[in-house]
């Protein structure tokens, strides 16, 4: 599978506890932090739900 890169780019404060521990399994802590993940199914419905706090692209 492809991979992507998400970045959070977003304050997590006034977001709901789901959405925060999304943010939080995606490896993501601090505004700017990135991770490298596989572009799986599970991967990208939380990249979904948090769609307005992270940036994606294709690696």
């Amino acid at each position: 599978m492809a991979k992507i890169r998400v970045r959070l780019v977003r304050s997590t404060i006034r977001c709901l506890p789901k959405q925060r521990a999304t943010v939080r399994s995606l490896g993501l802590r601090k505004i700017g932090s990135s991770n490298e993940l596989e572009a799986n199914p599970s991967v990208l419905g939380m990249v979904r739900v948090v769609s307005h706090l992270v940036s994606v692209e294709e690696i």
